[in-house]
């Protein structure tokens, strides 16, 4: 058995003069969390179709689970939650939730007894409501976005492809994916979800892939990505804010390479060559009282930032994956 739950190697995809997807490769390991990430626009859903031969790479392959996608045998083994969720909405939820299981094979007695389980799990079923005996337009969209988990796991693929799973989730609901994902992990399950929410990739993630404009920028380990980048980063915080003479400073090519704003401090990536000590006598000298000032790993957003660019960030916030 292939100890690689994902093999993509050299996958393209065009629409007409757009290229979506260019020459991506990827490996992922079984057992593995992981991230692809980029912004709105990036080529992340249309990978994912790829994947799941929903759509055909104009050239490449992509192996599943040791399988060449293509043979259908394999999607019973695969548990995919699209961006555009969609449900049933005048079924009861129980009945959604079972004829989703078996059209993956489940029979209708080990479906209900899994659909409890998760319905329990998700608070979905309580003393005080068992929410699926509801029928899905009852339930609020926090609910129904829970509902659509469980037919992706309901059942219980070796592989979970979750597309943008954190959007529009509120903290309490992202917080039961969270510790699902976690779950599903601890199990022997691998999962791959695409997100531009950096900050739940950097907590979630073994490794990630960063694409941009259908292009791989960066692939690897969380922790090796972050070591790589080490050493350029600085959090600083001063006093009331950054006053303009700090922010000029802050604006200096030969000391910053770029900085992120966090509110309470900055993120700072110095230049190429620059001294540290320098940049803090500099801002010292504009009369900040520095209350933080250290060297760090950068955040996963800011190695984001790094190698897609703030431009592309933007660019791609308006277009779809």
């Amino acid at each position: 058995m292939t100890d690689l739950a994902l093999h993509i190697q050299g996958i393209s995809k065009r629409y007409a003069e757009h290229v979506a997807v260019r020459e991506l490769s990827l490996a992922v390991p079984r057992g593995a969390v992981y991230g692809l990430l980029g912004p709105n626009g990036a080529g992340k859903t249309t990978t994912i179709r790829m994947i799941l031969n929903i759509i055909a790479p104009d050239e490449g392959s992509v192996t599943v689970l040791g399988r060449s996608n293509r043979d259908s045998s394999i999607l019973d083994r695969i548990g995919y939650l699209p961006e555009e969720r969609g449900l049933y909405k005048k079924m009861e939820v129980r009945r959604v939730l079972r004829f989703l299981a078996e059209l993956k094979g489940v029979d209708a007695k080990t479906a209900d007894a899994r659909i409890n389980e998760w319905l329990d799990r998700l608070a979905l079923r309580t003393p005080e409501k068992d929410w699926g005996k509801a029928k899905v337009e009852e339930l609020s969209r926090g609910m129904q976005q829970k509902v659509q988990f469980i037919g992706t796991l309901v059942h219980e693929p070796e592989l979970v492809i979750l597309d943008e799973p954190f959007s529009g989730l509120d903290p309490i609901n992202a917080q039961a994916l969270k510790d699902t994902v976690v779950e599903l992990k601890r199990r022997g399950k691998t999962v791959i979800f695409s997100t531009h929410l950096m900050d739940n990739a950097e907590r979630l993630c073994d490794s990630v892939c960063i694409i941009a404009r259908g292009e791989k920028v960066l692939d690897g380990a969380v922790a090796a990505v972050k070591a790589e980048h080490s050493g350029r980063t600085v959090a600083l915080a001063v006093v009331g804010g950054a006053s303009e003479s700090v922010l000029t400073v802050l604006r200096d090519p030969a000391l910053v390479g770029k900085f992120d704003d966090n509110n309470r401090y900055f993120e700072v990536e110095l230049a190429p060559n620059a001294d540290p000590q320098q940049l803090l006598q500099r801002v010292i000298a504009a009369g900040a009282a520095v209350t933080r000032f250290e060297l760090v790993q950068p955040s996963l957003h800011q190695i984001f930032l790094q190698k897609v660019g703030a431009v592309g960030v933007e660019e791609g916030m308006s277009g779809h994956g």
